[in-house]
């Protein structure tokens, strides 16, 4: 007990043991201030890095944890230039954690209501339950991410009558993807991607509604500028979709493999698109690893919407045999930003 109450001892006493104790306590909390600086960094920056940053920016609001640890570090090691540095790193953690995005309500009354769901099945792994939810829960439209050839078959077999409607890439893999719909689906370019990205035009209960997946690759390492085009191409397709004309409203949904602290998803957001989580008090909500969350994970998979959108209520659902969790959301669109669908 001495020798350890010996390492921890001011340097003023003149004992090698508290000198040695201070210099580690130092080294160590310097490491942990300029790894969470690093990634702090480019979110004032707003970029998104390379390796690790990206991967390291999608669970931003953790990195309070190795900032705390190194604030106490310093405490102990009575480095008060350390202690300054970790309060300024809570304090830019406190501000970026706050939600990103608009929010509001539109002004025009309401025209429609339906139930939008999402959920990557991973290798269709979970293609029995997410029929199961959709029974279930019984959501209009469905974004099916990670749908291969079983996956596909599946869903014609259990909901195709339910749902007659459908927009489909199917590949092996994690590649294909499926829009299924209760509602006449016109075709519609989709987005081009590495895993497909399907679009359609929906005719809901006489209003057209511009659906779009979203499924671009993850951010690993080697694929940074490949995960950041596909993010870029789902920002120009919003920007022209939303901003074009103006009045045709939209629903961009899907396993984004990027969070709101990415700078590559604050841009589509920026293309005037409302995340409905965040509409519904649900953003931070961990969807990914679903084995860890909700207590452990971050927010890869959204429902965003064009302005003439409200979201009522956002939930997520865990499905077994996936990694992500499922989200349904009660959408309503309102007569500001409407087009109806020609006769």
């Amino acid at each position: 007990m001495e020798t350890a109450a010996a390492g921890w001892t001011a340097s003023r006493d003149g004992e090698p043991g508290g000198l040695t104790g201070h210099r580690l306590g130092r080294w160590t909390a310097a490491l942990l201030f300029l790894g969470v600086s690093a990634v702090i960094g480019c979110r004032v920056a707003d970029v998104d890095g390379i390796t690790p940053v990206p991967q390291l920016l999608a669970f931003l609001p953790w990195l309070l944890v190795p900032t705390g640890l190194g604030l106490l570090t310093a405490l102990f090691s009575r480095w008060w230039f350390g202690v300054v540095w970790a309060v300024a790193l809570l304090g830019l953690l406190a501000w970026y954690i706050e939600p990103y995005g608009k929010t509001g309500r539109p002004s025009g009354a309401p025209l429609v209501s339906f139930r939008v769901l999402t959920s990557n099945v991973e290798f269709g792994q979970a293609t029995e339950a997410l029929v199961a939810a959709v029974r279930r829960e019984r959501p209009d439209i469905v974004f099916v991410q990670e749908c291969q050839y079983t996956c596909d078959a599946g869903l014609k077999e259990a909901l195709g009558t339910d749902y007659p409607h459908r927009a489909a890439q199917i590949e092996a893999g994690s590649a294909g993807s499926v829009v299924l719909s209760r509602f006449p689906l016109d075709p519609a370019d989709g987005v081009d991607g590495t895993m497909a990205m399907p679009g359609a035009i929906a005719d809901v209960r006489g209003h057209a509604v511009r659906l779009q997946l979203a499924h671009p690759v993850p951010p690993l390492p080697g694929r940074l500028d490949l995960w950041r085009r596909e993010l870029g191409d789902l920002r120009d397709f919003a920007a022209e979709s939303v901003g074009g004309d103006g009045r045709t409203p939209v629903v961009l949904a899907g396993d984004f493999n990027a969070s709101q602290d990415h700078a590559a998803f604050r841009r589509i957001l920026d293309a005037d698109l409302r995340d409905a989580t965040r509409l519904t008090g649900e953003d931070r909500t961990p969807s990914w690893p679903a084995r860890t969350a909700p207590a452990f994970g971050v927010q890869i998979d959204h429902v965003l919407l064009s302005a003439g959108f409200s979201a009522r209520t956002a939930r997520f659902l865990d499905l077994p045999d996936t990694d992500h969790r499922a989200l349904l959301v009660d959408v309503t669109l309102h007569r500001a930003a409407m087009r109806s669908t020609p006769s």
